[in-house]
């Protein structure tokens, strides 16, 4: 049976959840959005008086439960430790790390990158940041078809709702953070990696978590 958590995993993770906090921070700074279930609560962060991080935690719970029965309670367990995490180290960073000023399109390619880098190591350790990522996954495993691109077609969703409370100039840096974001994802992730963190060499690597 896989185990839970490696300590080879724990740092994967751990180094995901680091690097995706930090861009979450970078996008509030400037009142960006990204894509996904970040970007929904990042934008009700912004019209209702509750933290990112609450937010966030709370809209994964649904995709935590469908991670557990689709995926395995190692993927649910680990993605749960990732949501975990997001939710409090945003939270955290949030109160550390102030910018006086930042030029919004600073804040989208710093916030693009570090959420790009942050999800790749999650993804390659068995994980997901929870909400609609653990979806295309799950597609990707199926069907082959890649989840940053199921993500860049959930974004454009994502982004007309933003369209009602963010300025031109603050949705159009959004749609560069989320663009740079899933292009590291597209560019850096294969479906075989997952599980391992290395380089996958086929889809026969794949692992499947139904047969345990």
């Amino acid at each position: 049976m896989k185990s839970i958590m490696t300590l080879f995993d724990l740092q994967g993770l751990t180094f995901g959840v680091l690097m995706a906090s930090l861009g979450v921070v970078f996008l509030k700074s400037a009142g960006l959005v990204t894509g996904q279930t970040a970007g929904i609560a990042l934008l009700l962060s912004y019209v209702l008086s509750v933290g990112f991080g609450p937010i966030f935690f709370v809209i994964g719970i649904p995709f935590l439960v469908l991670a557990w029965f689709r995926r395995g309670s190692v993927f649910a367990i680990r993605t749960l430790f990732v949501v975990a995490g997001i939710s409090a180290c945003s939270q955290f960073l949030e109160q550390i790390l102030v910018f006086d000023a930042i030029a919004p399109w600073l804040a989208a390619v710093l916030g693009g990158a570090a959420g790009g880098m942050g999800l790749v190591a999650i993804f390659r350790h068995n994980a997901s940041a929870g909400g609609l990522t653990i979806v295309g996954i799950i597609i990707e495993h199926a069907t082959g078809f890649r989840a940053g691109r199921f993500q860049l077609g959930v974004d454009a969703l994502v982004f007309f709702a933003a369209a009602f409370v963010l300025s031109f100039e603050q949705l159009i840096f959004s749609l560069l953070g989320a663009v740079i974001t899933n292009m590291a994802i597209v560019w850096n992730f294969d479906v075989a990696q997952s599980g391992t963190g290395r380089p996958g060499y086929g889809r026969a690597s794949v692992p499947d978590d139904t047969k345990k």
